[in-house]
């Protein structure tokens, strides 16, 4: 990915005061592009879940409710809720395929239970994430992000033959190819504010041909009311689970926790897009953009409409093209996103869009996911392990989805629980990346000391071990005595080089863990800087996964270090710092 900054320098930066007449003009662009996407994947869930226009009515304002108030949420920093900058909130894709599948099954009820039930297991990702990322490996989180843009394609295929009974039956495939033409020629060659609106345009000229073709049908427009509430209410949760609901959940649960590492990515993209010059990621960031996330899909399940969550490429391209990124313009956005909900004329207009047009839409949406899980997994490092496990997962998953292989042969009880192509492809994933960790003889070198200078030459001994068993001459176990060295000072408070003291008179921890492999050793360094909660904190020490560092870390800026070191990642969180160090071997 390019720099958000090549398109145009920011002019105000988050915390920055911005015109309110720039305010309001950038707020209102941001709202109009969240507003299109978050009706079409409402509409497309509802309808393929085979629910009324009356669900759909109330599902749409539920969500712009819920979108507007937590994207101004996410413009403010409140306790450990927000992020500060401007994340425009919305219905998300990740979820229609299992979201489909709840409202076949139980309708509103079960998906609200479910969503519900989910959230909670997005919560604990934010509040345990060194621990759960450590789990959720990118290979794991790629491979099913692939997966579910393969669940999505039978329910954007649907929607082509969904026209009118006295509509040409050339009319569907016309109206699809024609949105799908005009949008990604938009996005492949369209520059500045015309890429941005590529989506917007392709759904207007998938429109205008449904017009002659008679699959547009503009009655409903007529209807609706200018302003008032919507004619159904909150469907109520489902709250004796059965059978359906113990079936979906894995893949709820899957899902949530594989959105949850994208939306990290996503944090740290829009962090580095609003300002004018690079900076380190602030994780306590990420953290409170997550715990805003979790708390959209939680009000999303007690409405009883699909999850919500981060628009995460419309965020970054508001900000890059605009170039104001101040969290003025978060709250215009949520303030707008909130009067549009009482607005039913608005989105009736956006729910007459033909099915056809709504499939083209969520089609490219897939490709963008598709995508977006190929890039997690080769971001991380495509070596011949990992190939295979992502390879293996996806023709797993891939092969068993619309299948009942499963349910064939245990029966409804347990197969239903796993004939699921989304949620087999991510166990397979997840047991191969265990395996290799299980049987990797590279987690056995551990060092557990205090944080402090003085700890210096049991460091150096530790090292000296781990060169001596990997072959190293003296000029590379030199080499990675420095890097450590170096990378154990910028751990240090600032100050008088000392180590502070915890509130209990301790000194922090600081644990090593060295993996060598042939030509390279990797050295993990965990700084413990608050003794509360250390129970959960050491649970992400004492794991035995190996897992490669995923989306959202940054660069120490320590030249020496950068020297010795041939990459260097440092995560920072609340109370526990994690540098990642790789050294090379001199020849």
């Amino acid at each position: 990915m390019t720099s958000p900054r090549t398109e145009q320098a920011i002019r105000y930066e988050p915390d920055e005061p911005c015109p309110a007449p720039v305010s309001v003009a950038v707020g209102l662009q941001g709202a109009v592009l969240g507003l299109a996407p978050l009706v079409l994947i409402v509409a497309v869930t509802a309808r393929a879940g085979g629910q009324d226009q009356s669900y759909v009515e109330w599902a749409v304002f539920a969500a712009l409710i819920i979108s507007g108030a937590l994207t101004a949420l996410q413009a403010t920093r409140f306790w450990r809720f927000g992020a500060g900058h401007i994340l425009i909130m919305g219905t998300t894709p990740n979820f229609v395929a299992i979201s489909v599948l709840a409202l076949n099954d139980g309708g509103p009820a079960l998906l609200a239970s479910l969503t519900v039930a989910a959230s909670l297991f997005y919560v604990a990702l934010a509040l345990w994430l060194p621990l759960l990322r450590r789990v959720i490996t990118p290979v794991v989180s790629g491979t099913v992000l692939m997966l579910i843009a393969v669940t999505i394609l039978p329910v954007a295929f649907d929607r082509v033959q969904e026209v009118p009974e006295n509509a040409p039956g050339v009319a569907g495939p016309a109206i699809i190819l024609v949105t799908l033409a005009v949008t990604v020629a938009m996005a492949l060659r369209a520059s500045g504010p015309w890429r941005l609106w590529s989506p917007v345009i392709g759904i207007a000229a998938g429109c205008i041909v449904a017009i002659p073709l008679g699959a547009y049908d503009a009655g409903g427009v007529a209807e609706a009311p200018w302003a008032g509430l919507p004619r159904a209410g909150f469907p109520g949760i489902d709250l004796t689970p059965g059978v359906g609901f113990w079936t979906l959940l894995p893949a709820f649960v899957v899902v949530t926790l594989v959105g949850g590492v994208k939306n990290m990515g996503d944090c740290v993209a829009v962090q580095q897009a609003c300002s004018r010059r690079p900076r380190a990621t602030d994780f306590r960031v990420v953290q409170g953009s997550l715990n805003t996330n979790g708390l959209g899909i939680f009000f999303s399940g007690l409405a009883g409409t699909p999850p919500t969550t981060v628009y995460s490429a419309t965020s970054v391209s508001l900000t890059s093209l605009t170039g104001v990124a101040s969290r003025r313009v978060g709250f215009v956005i949520g303030a707008a996103l909130l009067a549009l909900a009482f607005l039913p004329k608005v989105t009736a207009i956006l729910l007459t869009i033909p099915s056809p047009v709504m499939g083209a839409y969520v089609l490219t949406a897939i490709a963008l996911i598709f995508v977006g899980g190929i890039r997690t997994v080769v971001q991380a490092g495509l070596d011949r392990h990992k190939a295979l496990v992502t390879g293996i997962a996806f023709a797993i998953g891939a092969g068993l989805d619309q299948q009942t292989i499963i349910t064939d042969a245990l029966g409804d009880t347990w197969g239903k629980l796993l004939d699921n192509g989304l949620l087999a492809g991510a166990i397979a994933a997840v047991a191969m990346t265990a395996f290799l960790n299980l049987t990797s003889p590279r987690g056995r070198w551990r060092l557990d000391v205090e944080l402090d200078p003085a700890a210096l030459p049991e460091v150096r001994e530790f090292l000296q071990r781990v060169a001596s068993t990997a072959g190293w001459n003296d000029a590379s176990a030199q080499r990675l005595d420095a890097a450590a060295e170096e990378t154990l000072i910028s751990l240090l408070p600032r100050g008088d080089g000392q180590a502070d003291s915890g509130r209990s008179g301790q000194t922090p921890r600081l644990i090593i863990r060295a993996r060598p492999g042939g030509s390279m050793v990797e050295l993990e360094f965990l700084a413990v800087f608050d003794d509360e909660n250390l129970e959960d904190r050491l649970a992400y020490l004492n794991e035995e996964a190996e897992g490669a560092g995923g989306p959202g870390e940054g660069e120490i800026s320590l030249r020496l270090l950068r020297h010795y070191a041939s990459a260097v990642h440092h995560q920072q969180f609340h109370g526990l710092d994690i540098v990642t160090v790789q050294v090379r071997a001199t020849s």
